[in-house]
This record gives C-alpha cells, sequence and structure tokens, in this order.
C-alpha cells in the first residue's frame, strides 16, 4: 500500500515506492520508465492466479480483466474503449497500423527527422515493399517556436501524401509538439495521421477522441508507470475496419457476434503474459494518488523539475535553451560538445560520456546522437522520486568530464 500523501516529505520517502538502486541518480526515466512497487505486487498477484489455473484465466477469465483495464485507461486518455488494443509496446501499435495501410506506388509517407528509429525504420520498411517513398521534414533544433514545426512539416506534404507519423513528444529532443494543430492541418489536406505517442501518457494530458488523429500509439510503461509490456493502439471507428494486429490468430474467423472484429482480432494474437496490460489500472491510480492534485499536479511537478534542470545543466555548459518551455514536458534535451571516439560500453546509445557519467558519478542518463555522431545531446527525465540535487550533481560532473 502506498503511504499516504501528507507523509511524504523527504524525497527519498518518493524514491522508496520504486525499487530503484539506491546507489544510482536515475535521471533517465524516460527510456524505460520504472514500475513502482506497489504495481509490481499486484502484477505478482496476477500472474500467481494465472498460474493456479491457467485453463480458467485465459479463456473464462482474461476478456473481463481486459474489458475492465480497458475502461479504466479510456477514461484517463479520453477515448472510447471499444478504440483501444492492448500491446506490448508503442512500435508494435505503429507497426500494426503501416502494415495495414494499403499503398501504391508513387505514394508518400510523410514524417520528420525527429522521429524515433525504431518506428522510422518501419516506415522505411512499409515504404520500400510498396514503391513508395518517404519524405522527411528537417525540424530545426534549437528552435523558436512551435509554429516553426507546423510549418515544416505541411510544406513537405504534397497530393500524394497519404499519411504522416509524427511524434507527439519526441525521443532524442524531448519536445512536446503541436500535435493537435497537426493533426487539424493535415486532415484538412485529407491526410491520416498516425501519432507515435510513446512518452505522451502520463507526461501530458490526454484526450484522444478530441484530437481526432486517425491512429495514436502510446506506451503505458513510460510515464505511466505500468509493467513493461504494456502500451495501447487508439483506432478512429472510421479507420478501425482496415487495421489488423501483426499477429493474425482465431479472432479473424470468428463468429462471434458480440464484439466487435477489431477486438476479436487484438485481443487474443497468441499466448503472452497479459499482466502488464492488467495493470495499468494499478499504475494509474498508484502514481494518481502521490499527491492531492492527483496526475495533473505529478504531471505539473515534473515538468517544473525538468525546466529546472535544464537551467541547471544549461548554466553549468553555458546553454541557452534550445526551445521555448512551452514545448517542455518531464524531459528536456541539451546539446553537448561533439562526442570522442572513445569506445562505447553502452549499445543502445553508443557514447562513452554515458558510461563515465555512470562509473564516476553514479548517473544514469542518456547521452544521444543528434542529428549524428559525433554531435550528440544530453536528455534529462523528471519523475517524483528525483530531486533538483542530482541534476546539480550532473551539472557538475558535465563540468569536470568536459
Amino acid at each position: 500500500m502506498n503511504p499516504p500523501a501528507e507523509s511524504m516529505k523527504c524525497p527519498s520517502d518518493w524514491r522508496s515506492l520504486w525499487t530503484l538502486d539506491p546507489a544510482v541518480h536515475f535521471l533517465n526515466h524516460g527510456s524505460f520508465g520504472a514500475c513502482p512497487r506497489a504495481v509490481l505486487e499486484a502484477q505478482l498477484e496476477l500472474r500467481q492466479r494465472m498460474e493456479r489455473q491457467p485453463v480458467h484465466f485465459f479463456v473464462r477469465e482474461l476478456e473481463g480483466l481486459l474489458d475492465s483495464a480497458r475502461a479504466v485507461l479510456a477514461g484517463f486518455v479520453g477515448a472510447d474503449p471499444e478504440a483501444l488494443a492492448f500491446l506490448p509496446n508503442a512500435t508494435a501499435g505503429i507497426n500494426a497500423v503501416l502494415r495495414s495501410v494499403r499503398l501504391e506506388p508513387g505514394d508518400e509517407l510523410l514524417t520528420t527527422d525527429h522521429e524515433y528509429n525504431a518506428c522510422r525504420n518501419a516506415l522505411e520498411f512499409v515504404a520500400r515493399r510498396a514503391g513508395a517513398r518517404v519524405a522527411v521534414a528537417a525540424v530545426p533544433f534549437p528552435m523558436d517556436s512551435a509554429e516553426g514545426v507546423v510549418e515544416t512539416v505541411l510544406a513537405r506534404a504534397t497530393p500524394a501524401t497519404r499519411l504522416a507519423l509524427l511524434d507527439h513528444v519526441t525521443s532524442q529532443t524531448a519536445l512536446v509538439l503541436p500535435i493537435e494543430r497537426l493533426v487539424r492541418e493535415l486532415a484538412d489536406r485529407n491526410i491520416d495521421t498516425l501519432v507515435d505517442g510513446a512518452h505522451a501518457p502520463g507526461m501530458v494530458l490526454l484526450n484522444l477522441d478530441a484530437l481526432g488523429a486517425a491512429y495514436y500509439a502510446g506506451n503505458c510503461h513510460k510515464w505511466l508507470c505500468a509493467p513493461k509490456g504494456a502500451a495501447f493502439l487508439h483506432v478512429r471507428a472510421d479507420r478501425r475496419p482496415g487495421i489488423a494486429p501483426l499477429a493474425i490468430s482465431h479472432g479473424a474467423n470468428s463468429q462471434r457476434m458480440d464484439r466487435s472484429r477489431f477486438r476479436l482480432l487484438f485481443d487474443w494474437t497468441g499466448t503472452h503474459d497479459p499482466t502488464p496490460c492488467l495493470c495499468v489500472p494499478e499504475a494509474i491510480r498508484c502514481l494518481g494518488g502521490l499527491l492531492a492534485g492527483g496526475w495533473q499536479e505529478l504531471m505539473d511537478r515534473n515538468r517544473r523539475l525538468a525546466l529546472a534542470a535544464r537551467q541547471v545543466v544549461g548554466e553549468a555548459l553555458g546553454l541557452h535553451p534550445p526551445c521555448p518551455d512551452s514545448m517542455i514536458g518531464c524531459m528536456a534535451s541539451l546539446p553537448l560538445p561533439d562526442g570522442s571516439a572513445d569506445p562505447p560500453k553502452s549499445a543502445l546509445y553508443g557514447d562513452s560520456m554515458q558510461d563515465k557519467l555512470l562509473e564516476q558519478y553514479g548517473l544514469e542518463v542518456p547521452i544521444v546522437p543528434w542529428p549524428a555522431p559525433p554531435r550528440r545531446l544530453i536528455r534529462v527525465s523528471a519523475q517524483i522520486y528525483n530531486t533538483l540535487d542530482e541534476y546539480e550533481l550532473l551539472a557538475q560532473a558535465l563540468r569536470e568530464l568536459l
């Protein structure tokens, strides 16, 4: 059980709700999230329930459990539950849409140069297979305003553009893009938008029905703090008939009339561990109960800390903020001097600076290539278990290492 919010006076109390290594200053919540103890305990109970009687769990209980979890998630993201499908990660949702959309030779798929590499690879794959092409809008970073993002993206849209894949929150540069405006402007040009919302749930308020995007994929393991393997795909009603999961299973020829075809296709794609998705309601409850103001106060608090972290690190390096405060959520990125040829130990990011920060200072923070090595950024995340002291330590470490 969570201690009452009024008893959480010390930052270490917040940290104690997670199982994070006490020897590490974890400033990288954005990459894989971190799951609180209470949510992990709920998952363990579900797994034990599943393994006590697997047939009963999968055949008789799972469908209702998924419906209940989906209803809670729908309320959190402002969506009709029927529009939501649980998936293991946002990348799977992006791929499901891209592999379902019919393309012809000469069609164009639009994205930006900030798009996450995994999803950009999926875009290139389907374009190459169909004889289509990928048009890339080069969004500058640093930037002065969100308006420039809209202008840059729209300038690359053409009559041949069939779909735009756009981040809600960019991964490397940590920008909250003006997604409402982009979706609306592209729709006016008869272009569907597939929103890569990997970072958005739990970082920014969502109302997916009001947003109106044709497709939206979001992770629950990042800022919602659900277990790894929890994500969703939201598909607008008029686009639902044409979308199928990556794995086609029993639902494809089901004769049931009490469930939509979309539900039958996505709810059973083969045997897997569904407990991460079933724990989404507990994650929403757990994080939403930490502060008196609920999720809104938590997101506001994390955003203020991210802005403060950016200021502390920026001042230490003599840097101006590379984007307006209005484009920051719970992460912030800053440019670093170009990297060296030192071989990295970290396969994910590939920069020796990340290894040095961890080994010498106990700081886990990503150093990401931008736009390509040796140029790079440092990206800080802010979750409730983080403190300003940790970013001051990071600033000192960077001064010494650079």
